[in-house]
């Protein structure tokens, strides 16, 4: 009886250790997955996430597209300095981690309806790679900031405004009090340009808010 107690336990932490194992080895990317990061807590990280926070999401600071190349993996990304690029999934998930070491990424994926537009919507990306990341936030200028690329890949195709997966609004650098943060007040001095208050524009934030898309996996528990 002891025995066969014995066994019992034994195979039962056995499938336990085995399902837990099977958890955290399910989660595969694909092609068009969208890499919500929060990239840190400089001023201009706790900048964006203030003024852009929803109440379904509040820590997002950037945003990419995965995409597979000759078997590897990369995301597709607009990012200061380098502009429009293509990062290695490694070098996109060592960014910024948190004190066990885990990314603070999460995927979401696109529902189904919009498959047939990820092939063209990288193409988009892909044809501009190089191209000037966007510091101060314009929608209609040559360059990019991270969810205006994103957004832009979809608009481009046949797919009218109130079909993209995504939204536009307009854009605030206002506090809770309705006045413009110190912090922006200094970012658009030091540029010599001025806060673009109410213009048309997107943020991860409001992307990671879309009721077109499902959060699939979260890097900071695996």
């Amino acid at each position: 009886m002891l025995r066969q107690t014995y066994l019992y336990f034994i195979c039962f932490f056995v499938l336990i250790s085995c399902s837990t194992n099977s958890s955290k080895t399910s989660f595969t990317l694909k092609q068009g997955d969208l890499m919500f990061q929060n990239t840190g807590s400089d001023e201009l990280d706790n900048a964006i996430k203030t003024v852009t926070a929803t109440s379904s999401a509040k820590n997002y600071s950037h945003v990419g597209m995965a995409i597979q190349k000759d078997n590897n993996w990369f995301v597709l990304e607009a990012i200061p300095k380098k502009g429009i690029c293509i990062t290695p999934l490694s070098q996109f998930l060592d960014r910024n981690k948190n004190q066990f070491n885990k990314s603070k990424t999460t995927v979401a994926r696109l529902n189904t309806k919009y498959t047939p537009y990820i092939d063209k919507a990288i193409a988009y990306g892909l044809e501009r790679l190089n191209t000037p990341y966007d510091e101060v936030f314009l929608w209609d200028d040559n360059a990019y900031y991270c969810s205006e690329l994103v957004y832009k890949m979809f608009s481009s195709q046949e797919l009218s405004k109130d079909k993209n997966p995504f939204l536009t609004h307009a854009m605030t650098f206002n506090d809770s009090a309705g006045k413009p943060m110190a912090s922006w007040v200094e970012y658009y001095k030091k540029r010599n340009q001025p806060i673009p208050e109410g213009i048309e524009g997107t943020n991860p934030n409001l992307m990671a808010s879309s009721a077109h898309i499902t959060f699939v996996h979260d890097y900071e528990k695996e």
